[in-house]
């Protein structure tokens, strides 16, 4: 009898029970072929949702029990209703079904329904999350009911603003990395100066130090908490009322601070986390001993009765991490269940350094309370975009919080495609979709409801993977892996019912390969999508016409993966990749495609009208490459048009080069003008280049510009005349 785990192709009584447990046992790759997954796949998939499926028998023992179990079910795991949809049940004629409002109210489900055996649920029902009841003869059943929305709200005003990694945009007062004032700061700049509408910054979720983790923030320790390191120290109340001993040490960690700053700013040191929350987090700890006014005193307990348990356990995992290390998979085995005795006693040893954990998080709150409210007063319409990861870091703090949500032994990632050649790994373990059904998605609201606090809207990286996840089995090639199916109408739902109480709009980032329908589905729940100029082809590969560009999208020329413009423009990026040999073929031959792609959106901003002949007199070149190409966003239907800050001081250094890890160094780099000279945030409000922008950016865009430059000005030399911003140069 053949072994099911070595086998080539999945069995058919294997290809059966993964499809049970929502795993394919096929796919189409980004070219269209279509692939089988290996059995030996399949069969690490479902060992990672508990299902044994190691031998022929033990995969017909597991097939025989799933089915029995489904048949048995009086109800499904989870319940989602919503307007205009109906959504019916099996149940017995004589079945008692009611639901349990959150509300504490009880609701009748009448029966039986237009045919025998069903029953129709409300879809009046006030959202939120209920529970629904079954009872026939002597058995009884209960399932989460979520009563969602179908939409998350109206689509904001057409409006456009900046995207910056935070921690790049370094002010004269930070110290050494970009803080929640300078988030303000921006805010409140582009908002009053730049009539902006939003600020989208990168994830600000608590990461684990450097050496455990990297530098990425999007590979955070927990996603339900932001990271305290973001804080302005100064900018907690409590600073001001230091005295004596205290308020001299702070004295000298502010001027540690500034020391950090200058390095950076002036010295060419690269940006470093860990030693900035070391002089923080010691100046934090003076704060903390300062009394509270009654007033504050008293929004801190609001808080933490609002955070509860969840916070608790929060603050645990951050003083056993101190203690123990950063990765809780190398703590003592005791240690890494947080329900268990020996963590409580942990929890008592270190009440202290737990209480400080806990302050941190609302101190952190605070100022993303402000940066929003800074934002709104600033007159922008969505104000800041909080940018939320896809996944975990294995060892942080939310995958031992949510242990049980998460599956082991596998990773997240994408399969080869055409950018990807190897695939992606993004080392995170997933959720299980089994276990987040069965509690009702109520760790996934968790998380939801803390990103979408002081947002006013919510990037959601690869949101795809409410829809399914790439899952690789850990020891296995990114190319071995099986894509895992979600419940995409409880994601939904729940994102959706998140969304509408917090009053904020989600952007979802739908770069990739996405399946049919997906972002249909997406847009008519009212999640807008993102486009990215370089992406945005026609089927002939040509540059698609603006006009034919989503409405309901952000749209811009970069991403904090991608190039900037001005190192796309100048060729910049492909000697980086060359230099570290990531290049695809050889470096003359990719030059030359990229010199082809940049003439073909010259002649599509030509057709467009974004350049037009100058009348005599007027400057031949009234606007850079990089003016045109952002002038030629205000030409699509795009809802939101985001600039990514960096591009108006001509920076030409990548925050992250996707595939690499010491060869590159991601995540650490400051704001930098063309020569690669660091400019603290003062100066990149006072340079031209924003404003200029704006100008193109701002208003009623749905015509061509008055008059914006030349014909050949794309294309022609430099030393034929075409003047461009410090830094941007052209590839011709």
């Amino acid at each position: 009898m053949t072994d099911a785990s070595s086998s080539p192709t999945p069995s058919d009584d294997l290809a059966a029970l993964a499809r049970l447990h929502g795993v394919d046992t096929s796919y189409t790759t980004w070219d269209g072929r279509r692939v089988s997954v290996p059995a030996t796949t399949l069969t690490d998939v479902l060992a990672a949702l508990d299902v044994d499926a190691g031998t022929p028998a033990l995969v017909r023992t597991a097939l025989e029990h799933a089915r029995q179990a489904r048949a048995r079910r009086l109800l499904p795991p989870c319940v989602v209703v919503r307007p205009g949809h109906r959504t019916t049940l099996d149940a017995d004629d004589a079945a008692q079904v009611w639901i349990e409002l959150e509300d504490g109210g009880r609701r009748e489900v009448p029966g039986p329904g237009t045919a025998p055996g069903k029953r129709t649920l409300p879809t009046a029902l006030t959202p939120g999350y209920h529970t629904l009841h079954l009872r026939t003869g002597e058995r009884t059943a209960t399932a989460p009911l979520i009563s969602a929305p179908d939409r998350i709200g109206a689509l904001p005003d057409r409006t456009w603003g900046f995207t910056v990694q935070l921690y790049s945009a370094l002010s004269e007062r930070s110290w050494g990395m970009g803080d929640l004032a300078d988030l303000a700061d921006i805010a409140g700049w582009s908002g009053r100066s730049l009539e902006a509408g939003f600020v989208l910054v990168n994830p600000l979720h608590t990461m684990l130090p450097a050496a455990t983790a990297g530098h990425s923030p999007y590979w955070p320790s927990s996603r339900r908490y932001p990271d305290p390191v973001h804080l302005r120290v100064e900018a907690v109340t409590e600073f001001a009322y230091l005295r004596g001993a205290d308020r001299l040490r702070a004295a000298e960690l502010v001027d540690a601070g500034a020391d950090l700053r200058a390095r950076v700013l002036t010295g060419g040191a690269l940006i470093d986390r860990d030693a900035v929350w070391a002089v923080k987090q010691e100046a934090l700890a003076l704060i903390h001993r300062v009394p509270r006014g009654p007033g504050r005193q008293a929004a801190y307990e609001q808080f933490t009765r609002r955070e509860g348990q969840r916070l608790i356990d929060f603050a645990t995992f951050c003083a056993l991490a101190e203690r123990h290390g950063a990765d809780w998979r190398e703590w003592p085995a005791q240690l890494r269940d947080p329900r268990g005795a020996a963590v409580e006693k942990a929890r008592r040893d270190l009440t202290a350094e737990v209480e400080f954990h806990r302050w941190l998080a609302w101190a952190v709150d605070e100022q993303l309370r402000t940066a929003q409210s800074v934002a709104k007063d600033a007159g922008m319409g969505v104000g800041i975009v909080h940018d939320l990861a896809v996944g975990a870091h294995p060892g942080g703090a939310d995958t031992w919080m949510f242990r049980e949500f998460f599956a082991p032994d596998v990773t997240v990632g994408a399969p080869p495609d055409a950018f990807t050649a190897q695939g992606q790994d993004w080392q995170q373990p997933p959720w299980r979709p089994d276990r987040l059904a069965e509690a009702g998605y109520a760790p996934f609201a968790e998380m939801l409801r803390g990103v979408m606090r002081h947002a006013g809207a919510v990037r959601m990286d690869h949101v795809l993977g409410l829809f399914r996840l790439w899952w690789v089995p850990r020891g296995r090639p990114l190319s071995e892996g099986a894509y895992v199916r979600y419940d995409h109408e409880a994601m939904l739902a729940v994102l959706a019912l998140e969304a509408r109480r917090a009053g904020v709009q989600v952007i979802g980032e739908d770069l990739g390969t996405v399946e049919d329908g997906v972002r249909e589905e997406l847009a008519g729940r009212g999640v807008l999508g993102t486009s990215v100029l370089w992406f945005e082809k026609d089927a002939s590969g040509r540059p698609l016409a603006a006009e034919h560009w989503r409405a309901a999208c952000l749209a811009t020329l970069t991403t904090h993966d991608l190039p900037s413009t001005a190192a796309r423009l100048s060729g910049s990026d492909l000697a980086l990749r060359h230099r570290l040999g990531m290049l695809k073929g050889p470096l003359e031959r990719e030059r030359r495609a990229a010199e082809h792609e940049i003439a073909q959106w010259g002649e599509e901003l030509q057709r467009a009208r974004v350049r037009t002949p100058a009348s005599a007199g007027e400057d031949p070149c009234a606007l850079s490459d990089a003016e045109a190409l952002h002038a030629y966003l205000a030409h699509t239907p795009a809802r939101l048009l985001g600039v990514w800050l960096p591009d108006t001081v001509g920076d030409v250094r990548a925050q992250n080069l996707p595939g690499t890890f010491d060869e590159h160094p991601n995540w650490q780099y400051p704001i930098a003008d063309g020569d690669g000279r660091p400019v603290p945030l003062e100066e990149v409000a006072a340079a031209a280049g924003a404003e200029r922008l704006a100008g193109l950016l701002h208003g009623d865009s749905s015509g061509p510009p008055d008059r914006v430059g030349r014909d050949d000005c794309f294309a022609r030399p430099r030393a034929q005349g075409c003047a461009e911003p410090a830094g941007v140069t052209t590839s011709q």
